[in-house]
């Protein structure tokens, strides 16, 4: 592993975009890009937190395994330093069983990390005592070191300058055993000790690589290595004292034998993610005066995400605080500071800090409104803070979409409105859908009915022609006053009206070509209304709001259109009313709108989709011969055009009337 590695990764394919790794990083380094889950590595702190709660296991940790095994494959003396948690991971077996198994593995010698917190104690100590004046942030944890570098840069001069005990132990050893070529394992709990062992860019590093516990149970795995009551070995010198408490809560201060005071707050203690960033704001806005800030990204080292038990917090606590108490009682703590002093003589555990600031620019209040507003919060009261995004207020949520680390989508109560308004667009498209099948079909239909009637008008017209002709003939050989001239009489009015029929398949089937000519529509309508017989009971008003009379259309099949629609509407009115024919162009000046409005009986709202079927009528026998709006659908369909239909029958809604808009484009589309 080396400075740029990415300690966590996210598999794409696994994650469900639950947003629960949002929410429980506090460093804010998962960014949501193309519905995807990523981890940046250059904000990444190590916590491990979105280890811990990614349920789907979606969240993938750098495997230091092979880099190990290429040490324990080398010529050097292989030193394991075992994190002071390691009672909390394998309660289940003894400590000089754990010793025997990692020495199984190809390790040299093993050792406590707590011996190095033991070094670390004594410096606390005198860096408190010698400048009473200064206040300082522990940095025994290097997730919390990671933090401030990254995101309080302020800070950084605050960070107590001593190393931690991984580090300490670490000097110690090559200290002790300066003659020998040292290859240094730490295992641990923590994914953050990873980043840490790689800081250090020397040539010679303090700790050449790190082990979490589970990577470590991976390796016995995969070496068949198995606790044996018969293999038993101990922990290699330097051995530690009060500093195996270092992974509890307060395990640092007691080892140090300072005390937390809650009448002058000299000393203060965090943990856990919600805790240690609140308690990292405050300290730089000088919200409390303390000596000393001791802070964890975990709840104690015991809960790091590279523990591998699922034994709960204070059955961890007990593991370790059951070890410590029994390695106590058989040391002399006079005589086991005496065996550190050599060790602490001269041996150097200072560490320097450097700024990584990785802090996003904030949005101006323009900017954050905007954002607010495109997530349809227009109102504090729209601001729901309902945290299904993975941040706690919309507004987190709204700076994170500014810093390009979010996403609109991840708003739920967004993507519900806007799921609503797909699915009525939705709706909308399947009844444009269904009207196009309806027009489609009634296409189909006019084409086969244009196929019949063709074939009608060839058989039937000529002897229709002979029939009609001699029923003429025979009708005026008869008197006027006898009974067999009004029975011809009928016989020649139907023979009549099945030549209208005849002619009005004719006319529909005719495959009439469209000749387009400039018209001037107002004076087309004026003309045609001339030629029509307008009912004593009937007022006809036209009226042309044109700013451009002039449009490519067919003139004789337009006059068509209209005397159909004026018909129909007149004949739906049997006791009179009023027609109004309107032509117009407003804000449409590429269409232009012939509308034909009655006040009549309207048309039920059961036969609307049949009255431009062929043959369809809702008139009286003997009145209609169903084919007139059949042929206007023909007509304009060939204009490229669109006839639409508003119709009432009920007087208690609205006034009942029928009103045909036939729009049509005002050029040939080409």
């Amino acid at each position: 592993m080396n400075k740029n590695s990415t300690i966590v990764t996210t598999v794409g394919e696994i994650c469900k975009l639950c947003y629960t790794c949002v929410r429980d990083c506090p460093a804010k380094a998962i960014r949501i890009s193309n519905g995807q889950a990523e981890v940046i590595s250059e904000r990444c702190i190590g916590c491990g937190n979105c280890v811990r709660v990614c349920s789907q296991k979606a969240k993938k940790v750098y495997d230091s395994t092979r880099e190990v095994q290429a040490l324990l494959d080398s010529d050097s003396v292989k030193v394991a330093i075992v994190a002071p948690s390691f009672p909390a991971d394998f309660s289940e077996i003894e400590p000089g069983q754990l010793v025997a198994m990692i020495k199984q593995l190809g390790f040299d010698m093993v050792c406590e990390v707590a011996a190095g917190a033991d070094l670390v104690v004594s410096e606390y100590k005198k860096l408190l005592s010698s400048n009473p004046g200064e206040s300082y942030i522990a940095t025994t944890c290097p997730g919390i070191v990671s933090y401030v570098e990254k995101y309080y840069p302020k800070l950084i001069k605050r960070l107590a300058p001593i190393a931690s005990p991984m580090i300490a132990i670490a000097r110690a050893l090559r200290k002790i055993h300066k003659d020998k070529k040292l290859k240094i394992v730490f295992i641990g709990p923590c994914l953050a000790k990873k980043a840490e062992a790689v800081r250090d860019q020397r040539e010679q590093p303090d700790v050449d690589s790190v082990l979490t516990f589970v990577e470590l149970k991976q390796m016995f795995c995969s070496a068949n290595i198995k606790p044996d009551a018969d293999e038993i070995a101990e922990f290699a010198p330097p051995l530690p004292g009060l500093g195996a408490l270092f992974p509890l809560r307060g395990g640092m201060l007691q080892a140090a034998g300072l005390q937390v005071n809650l009448l002058n707050c000299d000393i203060l203690m965090a943990d856990g993610k919600n805790n240690f960033v609140q308690a990292i704001k405050e300290f730089e806005d000088a919200s409390f005066d303390s000596k000393l800030l001791e802070i964890l990204c975990c709840e104690g080292c015991i809960m790091g995400c590279g523990m591998n038990t699922d034994n709960p917090y204070f059955s961890r606590r007990s593991s370790v605080g059951k070890y410590v108490r029994k390695r106590m009682e058989g040391i002399d703590k006079e005589e086991q500071q005496k065996a550190l002093e050599p060790i602490y003589d001269g041996l150097n555990l200072k560490v320097e800090f450097d700024g990584d600031d990785h802090r996003l620019p904030m949005p101006s209040k323009e900017e954050l409104d905007e954002i607010l507003e495109r997530l349809g919060k227009f109102t504090p009261e729209d601001e729901l803070d309902c945290g299904a995004c993975g941040y706690s207020t919309c507004r987190e949520h709204a700076i994170a979409i500014h810093k390009g680390m979010a996403e609109m989508e991840m708003c739920l109560p967004y993507t519900i409105e806007r799921l609503k308004q797909s699915l009525k667009d939705l709706s909308q498209s399947n009844s444009e859908l269904e009207s196009t099948r309806q027009a489609l079909f009634n296409s189909e239909k006019l084409a086969s009915m244009g196929q019949l009637s063709a074939g009608i008008a060839h058989e039937i017209n000529n002897p229709l022609g002979v029939i009609l002709l001699n029923a003429n003939l025979i009708l005026e050989a008869f008197p006027e006053d006898s009974e067999d001239y009004e029975d011809m009489k009928l016989i020649v009015e139907q023979a009549e009206r099945c030549k209208k029929i005849v002619s009005g398949l004719l006319n529909f089937a005719r495959k009439n070509k469209v000749v387009r000519q400039p018209t001037n529509l107002s004076s087309l309508i004026k003309h045609c209304m001339k030629a029509i017989m307008i009912p004593d009971n009937v007022d006809v008003s036209i009226n042309s709001s044109l700013e451009n009379p002039t449009a490519e259309v067919d003139a004789d099949q337009i006059v068509q259109v209209v005397t159909n629609l004026v018909v129909n509407a007149f004949e739906a009115m049997p006791d009179g009313g009023n027609v109004n024919i309107s032509v117009s162009d407003e804000n449409t000046p590429d269409e232009v709108r012939i509308i034909v409005e009655d006040n009549g009986q309207g048309i039920p709202p059961s036969l609307r989709n049949k009255i431009f079927e062929p043959l369809f009528t809702t008139k009286q026998i003997g009145k209609g011969t169903g084919l007139g709006l059949a042929v206007i659908y023909g007509i304009i369909k060939m204009h490229r055009g669109r006839i639409e239909l508003d119709t009432n029958t009920d007087p208690a809604q609205r006034p009942t009337g029928s009103k045909f808009t036939v729009v049509l484009p005002r050029y040939e589309p080409l």
